[in-house]
């Protein structure tokens, strides 16, 4: 009888663990969403300052990490070639973080499988199309099929990482259970 109650608590735990996780990681998405809402309501020119902002600030660091001593010109047309790709990769870095948290706000509820990972998928490349329509109303901006399929990738390597870390925890812990039941 002492052991069926150790047990029910432990399930109690297991489950106040799952629902802590997943209400942690919806407060998380809904802060990114916020962000991401709040990225694709500036004008077009708001957002390509502050993308030429972002990349002349990794031009510089890059300059002053590898000591080149670039001139002005070399570091204008290093921005000029870097804006696009860092613009992209910020599409697909926030993209990656939604697939992550989206997959911790499920995966405590539902089985690991094809199901859960087609969610993810689903549900990061529904908000990306709404980004990308929401875009299509703000001056000098519009929508972007491309944009989307980036960001949907993003996702999916945001899932991947999860799913290789789940992996990477399970085989851990699995191992240590079995040392534990040769001693």
């Amino acid at each position: 009888m002492k052991n069926d109650s150790k047990i029910i608590r432990i399930d109690e735990k297991q489950k106040g663990i799952k629902v802590a996780v997943s209400i942690v990681a919806a407060m998380f998405l809904v802060g990114l969403y916020v962000m991401i809402f709040c990225f694709s309501g500036q004008d077009g020119e708001t957002s390509g300052k502050l993308s030429h902002d972002v990349t002349k600030t990794i031009v510089d660091s890059v300059d002053v990490v590898t000591m080149r001593h670039w001139t002005q010109e070399v570091k204008a047309a290093l921005v000029k070639a870097w804006e696009h790709p860092v613009r992209k990769l910020a599409h697909f870095s926030e993209y990656a973080l939604m697939g992550i948290l989206v997959y911790l706000i499920w995966m405590p509820w539902m089985k690991r499988g094809w199901k859960l990972n087609l969610l993810v998928v689903v549900w990061v490349f529904l908000s990306a199309g709404c980004d990308e329509f929401h875009q299509s109303f703000v001056a000098k901006r519009s929508g972007n099929f491309i944009d989307v399929m980036i960001d949907t990738s993003g996702g999916c390597f945001g899932l991947f990482l999860s799913t290789t870390v789940r992996r990477i925890w399970g085989w851990l812990h699995d191992g240590k259970s079995r040392r534990k039941e040769k001693r």
